[in-house]
């Protein structure tokens, strides 16, 4: 239930968490308007005047193509067990998690809001659309488990949508939006590197863009309590830094995952980004090689 709270205002969310807060408040780290303004001229040009030009002018990291090609086969062996992620457009099942249905690239659910807002925004310009309908359905089983209003017929209209570019663009767009832009903004504020803001993406999927202590930024907040982010620390203690920190963030995701009711396996973290973390591959360079629920993977290039 972690994603239903703060699906559609990633910006606000990084904002207020990059200073150790929670969303809410009312001074964002960057202000996106202001970057459509006329240039600077003269050396106050250099200077980055919000953090979005600052995380512009930082190494790219997983927003780098290759390295997020990379990122999604990893979580697709995760939560489909294949590598293939660009076959899981179609794919929708309820796998019994109390979200309802789960479905797409990203893992949408019925029951936490996300899957309610890609329909919504894909039909304001595809109005048409096979799954139009069902929108009312969609938000009377926001936030639950339930089925109704849903069966017969919204699993065979997904498969059908999904065979149209545009909703598997809209797909990539919100999953991006959502999930991938905000987790690796954040952790590069909070000085990572690939590794790092792999983990902070996948927390993020993992447990949505909550606020509690079951949610992403629940996750954050109880990790730097532990651990100061490399972001905090000066000079050569940095890249320790990063290691503590990372082992902190890992442990409290993992605590969430463990305590769960359903789908409490720990792989995603025990044999997968923890083994990256202990071979110091914190660029996330291939040939890299894992388990997921005992099955072994390898990506080597």
């Amino acid at each position: 239930m972690t994603r239903l709270f703060l699906i559609g205002a990633p910006v606000a969310i990084v904002a207020t968490a990059i200073f150790g807060g929670t969303p809410g408040g009312d001074d964002p780290i960057y202000d996106e308007s202001s970057e459509s303004g006329d240039a600077a001229s003269g050396p106050a040009a250099e200077k980055p005047k919000t953090d979005q030009e600052l995380i512009a002018k930082l190494p790219p990291g997983l927003a780098d193509p290759a390295v997020k090609e990379r990122a999604a086969q990893i979580i697709s062996t995760a939560e489909n067990s294949t590598l293939n992620w660009r076959g899981q457009y179609a794919s929708i099942r309820d796998v019994g998690d109390g979200n309802g249905y789960t479905a797409g690239v990203i893992g949408f659910t019925s029951g936490t809001h996300d899957m309610l807002q890609l329909i919504q925004d894909y039909t304001k310009t595809h109005p048409n659309n096979s799954l139009a309908r069902f929108l009312p359905a969609l938000v009377e089983v926001d936030g639950t488990a339930s089925h109704e209003g849903l069966d017969p017929g919204f699993t065979k209209a997904w498969k059908h949508a999904a065979k149209e570019p545009d909703f598997r663009k809209a797909q990539d767009d919100a999953r991006d939006k959502y999930y991938f832009k905000p987790a690796v903004d954040l952790a590069k504020m909070d000085g990572l590197g690939t590794l790092g803001q792999f983990i902070y993406y996948d927390a993020m999927v993992l447990h949505g863009p909550g606020t509690d202590k079951r949610g992403f930024y629940g996750i954050r907040d109880a990790a730097r309590k532990k651990a100061k982010a490399p972001s905090e620390v000066e000079g050569k203690a940095k890249a320790k830094a990063e290691q503590v920190y990372l082992n902190a963030f890992l442990d409290e995701t993992r605590e969430v995952l463990r305590t769960k009711k359903t789908l409490n396996d720990t792989s995603r973290i025990d044999t997968a980004q923890r083994v990256f973390l202990k071979k110091g591959n914190m660029n996330l360079k291939p040939p890299l090689e894992w388990k997921m629920y005992g099955e072994d993977f390898t990506i080597t290039h």
